[in-house]
């Protein structure tokens, strides 16, 4: 048997490759783009006013150096990753001469907040609630929950959004339809910016908590109507466990194992599903900055949001797999 260490390790060495082979892809693709950052900037500078040559040469090798793109294309990939070591995204195109890394630390804490959220509080309900669907096969109420469930399980996020806008925004207008807080509530640690934030957080995040509750409870009810059959329960109970200890105690800490799998391979869907979700909202996370970077043609900013998306979510299923052999000692650490 295989130390826990080595297990551990080979799953950071897994998370290392993951990471350096999504942001290379990232980094390739976007410069496949016909657009140039550097001569967009300079046609939008010099387009209301008479320029020089030589001042507009000067001004292209400064950007050019500042943006990173000198050079051939394997030497700006090298240049890219000693920038990211140490998160040097450069400045933003579109909202020059604000560095990257700024703009995205605006942004992350709405993003962080909103997902770690909605995903833990969809995966717990879905999960309770398919549990006892799948354990109280009879029971009318958990049927019609079953039904919902299914409806909702293959619907967009998008179209839940969009749904939730029409409802809550103009045919029943109780809730804000954008924004992360009310503009003149100022940000600091105060009830009444708490208040606020929460306000307009809910709407997005029914979005992403509606779809996904559908998801994990069909997938906890088919687990546990597999594992709960009257033998087993009559076994059970011959053992000296009680019919309240069956479910929590043992259904549930069996399927559970399963489904910590299908949240470490739908963290990217979901985090897909936010980005368009916050943008519906205009919701100030990482999302809606991402799809205004795309429209504008700023890479740098596309670059920067894609690398520390592709960290974040690896690092989310690094994290989930390492609890494995915790969770479940069953679990194969060679």
């Amino acid at each position: 048997m295989r130390s826990y260490g080595y297990y551990l390790l080979r799953r950071f060495a897994q998370f290392v490759i993951v990471v350096f082979i999504g942001i290379s892809l990232t980094f390739f693709i976007t410069h496949l783009s016909p657009v140039d950052p550097v001569e967009q900037m300079i046609g939008s500078l010099t387009a209301f006013s008479e320029t020089s040559p030589e001042a507009v040469l000067m001004m292209r090798e400064a950007l050019r150096e500042l943006y990173g793109t000198e050079g051939p294309l394997l030497e700006q990939f090298v240049v890219y990753w000693r920038r990211l070591l140490v998160l040097d995204f450069g400045p933003s195109l579109s909202a020059f001469p604000t560095p990257v890394s700024v703009l995205i630390g605006r942004a992350l804490p709405w993003t962080v907040g909103l997902l770690l959220t909605c995903t833990m509080i969809a995966w717990a309900l879905g999960n309770l609630f398919g549990a006892l669907a799948g354990y109280n096969q009879k029971s009318r109420s958990l049927k019609v929950f079953g039904i919902v469930a299914m409806g909702l399980h293959p619907v967009p996020y998008y179209i839940i959004a969009f749904m939730l806008l029409i409802v809550f925004g103009y045919l029943w207008p109780i809730l804000p339809i954008s924004g992360g807080a009310a503009p003149n509530v100022p940000q600091a640690f105060t009830a009444e910016f708490a208040i606020s934030v929460v306000r307009h957080s809910i709407l997005p995040a029914l979005s992403i908590i509606l779809v996904g509750i559908g998801s994990w409870f069909l997938g906890m009810r088919a687990l546990v109507s597999n594992i709960v059959t009257e033998d087993y329960v009559t076994y059970a109970e011959l053992g000296g466990v009680s019919r309240r200890r069956i479910l929590p105690f043992y259904v549930m800490r069996n399927a559970l194992v399963p489904q910590m799998t299908g949240l470490a391979m739908s963290l990217g869907a979901i985090f897909n599903g936010a980005i368009i979700v916050e943008y519906v909202f205009s919701y100030p996370g990482l999302g809606r900055l991402l799809i205004g970077a795309v429209y504008s043609a700023d890479y740098s900013l596309v670059l920067g949001v894609t690398a520390i998306s592709i960290i974040a979510v690896s690092a989310a299923v690094f994290l989930i797999d390492v609890l494995y052999p915790v969770l479940d000692p069953r679990v194969q650490l060679g």
